[in-house]
């Protein structure tokens, strides 16, 4: 059997005695931590738990052999309605369980290392709590199976956080945390196996509801579980509160051995962060934290009345989905390039692929039926705000908000022209972390950049979906907002719902813990809650002295300048036709995400963040006065340090690019790093501006050219804060370029 878990066989320095810290070779020491994340010198593929240092005993290959075959476990009842709703998810992820592989075999490396690398990197970069490889025996085989398959990847999900008894979601979650972690542990086995099929070879996921394998046998034999005391299959660091899935495959890969029956990392070492593993200091940090709070400590930032930015609801156009800069690429009016290239630009690379199935079939269920009785006892707006935020979190939300949705931020029409009536009044706002360890090692502009956005577009369906699907369960009409379909602007409802404020990148919300690093998704619903306030963290200040998106920008679409009014929001404005026209046509990656990439918020703050950035995070939100001192020296030091540069150790992913169906080697990579000399005056560059006055119809059906050369002529219409306050004093009339197609009179 070959066998891939040694430090040696991972590209690093063996353990060292004194310290138990695995050091990659040429990378920085533990002095630099108070500068560094600890896990800066974790490769992805080693995940957040410190497996690879436990003891690991090979002969337990021979001990579960020879167990007698495992029959499949009878289907049992779901308990409640939340555990109903997950067994849909489970149900909509098991029709792509299988599948055809692609005929053609990707030119993947013959390497079984970096073929592993890749594939446990894919699943950590999911969000998995342990993942192993395994030789398949034939006993790990349910009687009459088809052993077609060499290898098995092991995905194992822990529980959520618990909720306590005195939370409404308390009752919701009882009894269903199995179903929903299994329904996680399948939503990636099923990406991994789409992913590895059109590599070209053959992969089949299995769990509880459908499979043919023996899961607990080989979630033994992949090293990411062991059998304690009482037989019950356990993780050394989740205990048994876990639940599994698996893809059988023909991709060879290196296989991991089964743990030890007394591997254990505990006192020092574990609490301080073993190899750079999240610590147990930090896991203990959340364990502490009330259910409906987030990890980050978002209740110690200052709450406004109104957000930071200037918004003249009363002036502020409703728009067609047409409108949407991706929707006009589709439509051709960005040009014949463009509109091919968008049918396919965030799915081009293989794993990202493997997400589409998953990711689309969400859609037809983000809406449905409601139960013609409300449930009793949910008439306590306070209670439901407490309860509908721990199940986010327990469903694996990074960070929730509510606010009340405005009019203005409802599209006026569907992509089809159709007229949208506002139908909820609450939006529970959620954002997805889009992954601070991938993302250090990436261009932000290369072949994962598409699968960074992807993963969090699809976390978010899933979890908005399933907690739409119960309110409408518990008689409450609710719908899933997803950037596949969605009825309402998102950002303003992220401003509205106090997750962060608008900043120099312009149509992005920037967190004071997470930065621009994230994915929204939205749920509407009319159950009675109690909206959040906007939050004041002193960004304004803080993008007015930097500059380093619009640097780092590869097509200069990141404003220099100051803050204008556009369409009744105070923002930066950025050049949208320059961004979504290099997104969709980036021939040396899949999309582009470099602002997040390189902007100094992108950071770690947690209990394993640096000092140096879990002390700034403190001083930005606690003493903003400090800013005029600080922000300078902060913005300095970003670069001087090399933060947004790409971390070699953190690149788990191949370059590989779809054409025509077929996996290839692409024909250039981008490699960026950072430009600290670039221009910065903006001259070059000026902003083209896409008033509401010049948006398609709502039910343009042919393309309406985008005509950049004009919009930068259209920033003559342009009004500084100054002057639209001034004119707003004095009386004066909305602006015509305000006014949408859809306002003009018939």
């Amino acid at each position: 059997m070959q066998t891939g878990f040694s430090s040696a066989a991972r590209g690093l320095l063996p353990l060292s005695r004194v310290t138990g810290i695995l050091i990659p070779k040429g990378q920085l020491g533990e002095a630099d931590v108070f500068i560094r994340e600890r896990s800066h010198q974790r490769p992805v593929q080693l995940g957040s738990y410190p497996l690879e240092a436990l003891r690991r005993d090979p002969a337990i290959i021979d001990i579960e052999a020879a167990r007698p075959h495992c029959e499949p476990e009878p289907s049992s009842e779901p308990v409640n309605d939340l555990a109903r709703t997950a067994r849909d998810y489970i149900a909509y992820f098991n029709a792509y369980a299988s599948g055809e592989a692609s005929p053609v075999r990707a030119p993947v490396p013959d390497d079984r290392k970096r073929r592993t690398d890749e594939i446990l990197g894919a699943a950590y970069y999911l969000d998995a709590t342990h993942a192993g490889v395994c030789a398949m025996p034939a006993q790990a085989w349910h009687k009459g199976a088809d052993q077609a398959h060499s290898h098995a990847i092991v995905i194992l999900i822990a529980f959520g956080r618990d909720i306590e008894a005195d939370n409404l979601a308390h009752e919701w979650v009882n009894g269903a945390q199995a179903d929903i972690a299994r329904m996680r542990a399948l939503e990636i086995a099923v990406c991994l196996a789409g992913h590895i099929r059109i590599l070209g070879f053959e992969a089949t996921t299995h769990c509880t509801e459908q499979g043919q394998v023996d899961l607990e046998r080989l979630a033994i034999l992949a090293g990411v579980a062991r059998r304690n005391a009482d037989n019950q299959l356990a993780s050394p660091f989740v205990g048994t509160r876990f639940s599994l899935a698996v893809v059988t495959t023909s991709y060879e890969l290196t296989t991991d051995l089964p743990l030890a029956a007394d591997a254990n990392v505990q006192g020092f070492r574990h609490w301080i962060g073993i190899n750079g593993a999240t610590s147990g200091r930090e896991h203990k940090r959340q364990a502490r934290r009330k259910s409906h709070l987030s990890r980050y400590p978002m209740e110690q930032v200052k709450r406004v009345d109104v957000p930071t930015t200037a918004i003249f609801a009363d002036e502020i156009p409703r728009v067609p989905a047409r409108a949407n800069f991706f929707l006009r690429a589709r439509a051709g009016d960005l040009g014949p390039k463009a509109q091919r290239e968008v049918a396919r630009f965030a799915w081009k690379q293989p794993l990202t692929q493997g997400m589409t199935s998953p990711l689309r079939c969400m859609v037809p269920h983000q809406d449905g039926p409601v139960k013609d009785t409300s449930t009793p006892g949910l008439d306590n707006a306070q209670a439901n705000t407490r309860a509908i935020k721990a199940l986010a979190y327990h469903l694996g939300v990074d960070l929730a908000g509510i606010c009340e949705i405005p009019e203005y931020a409802w599209y006026s029409h569907l992509p089809n022209g159709k007229p949208i009536t506002p139908y909820h009044r609450y939006a529970v706002v959620m954002l997805i972390d889009q992954g601070y360890d991938t993302m250090e090692g990436a261009s932000g502009d290369d072949w994962i950049s598409g699968c960074q956005s992807m993963r969090g577009y699809m976390r978010g369906a899933e979890i908005a979906g399933i907690m739409a699907q119960f309110l409408r369960s518990q008689g409450f009409p609710a719908r899933s907002q997803t950037n596949a379909d969605s009825h309402v602007l998102q950002i303003p409802l992220v401003l509205l719902a106090g997750l962060g404020e608008l900043s120099r990148i312009g149509e992005l919300v920037l967190n004071p813990f997470v930065g621009p690093r994230f994915k929204s998704v939205v749920l509407t619903t009319d159950l009675p809650l109690v909206p959040d306030k906007p939050i004041d963290f002193g960004l304004q200040y803080f993008c007015s002295n930097c500059h380093k998106c619009a640097r780092e920008c590869p097509v200069n679409a990141i404003p220099f300048g100051d803050k204008v009014m556009f369409n009744g929001y105070e923002i930066w404005k950025p050049d949208v036709e320059r961004c979504v026209r290099y997104r969709v046509t980036n021939a040396k990656g899949s999309a582009c995400g470099r602002c997040m990439k390189t902007c100094p918020l992108n950071k770690v703050v947690t209990a394993d963040g640096s000092v140096l950035h879990r002390v700034g995070t403190w001083l930005g939100i606690n003493a903003m006065w400090l800013k005029p001192l600080l922000v300078p020296i902060a913005v300095a030091l970003d670069d001087k340090l090399g933060f947004g540069r790409r971390n070699p150790i953190k690149r788990w992913w191949l370059d590989l690019e779809l054409v025509d169906g077929v996996a290839q080697i692409p024909k250039g990579t981008n490699e960026r790093d950072l430009d600290v000399h670039a221009d910065v005056s903006g001259a070059k560059s000026p902003v083209g501006y896409y008033h509401a006055s010049d948006m398609p119809a709502p039910d343009a059906r042919e393309a309406v050219p985008a005509n950049h050369k004009a919009a930068i002529g259209r920033a003559a219409l342009i009004e500084t804060v100054e002057e639209a306050k001034a004119r707003r004093a004095r009386g004066g009339a909305r602006p015509a370029h305000y006014i949408a197609v859809t306002e003009l009179p018939d």
